[in-house]
């Protein structure tokens, strides 16, 4: 968890502000997981912080919270088309 924290930390991923009155909080969980070999062995505990995206409301602070992210896959996809058809 520390490991996980020290890099959130270090991305500058949130900052810590206080907390208006009149706005909706959105929480957030520990989830972990066991990364296991293919072997089946365990290669390493891993921690991540999440946040409870079903508290929020949508035009209030749904857009500040969250980015949306661009999968590997999809630029593939733009990329083979773009270059298929010029």
């Amino acid at each position: 968890m520390q490991k996980e924290l020290d890099a959130l930390h270090a991305q500058g991923t949130w900052d810590l502000v206080p907390f208006p009155p009149a706005k909706n909080l959105v929480g957030c969980k520990w989830v972990y997981i066991i990364k296991k070999n293919a072997d089946g062995s365990i290669a390493r505990h891993k921690a991540r912080l999440v946040a409870k995206g079903f508290s929020e409301e949508e035009g209030i602070n749904y857009n500040e919270t969250f980015t949306p992210v661009v999968k590997p896959i999809a630029v593939r996809l733009v990329l083979a088309l773009t270059a298929q058809f010029n």
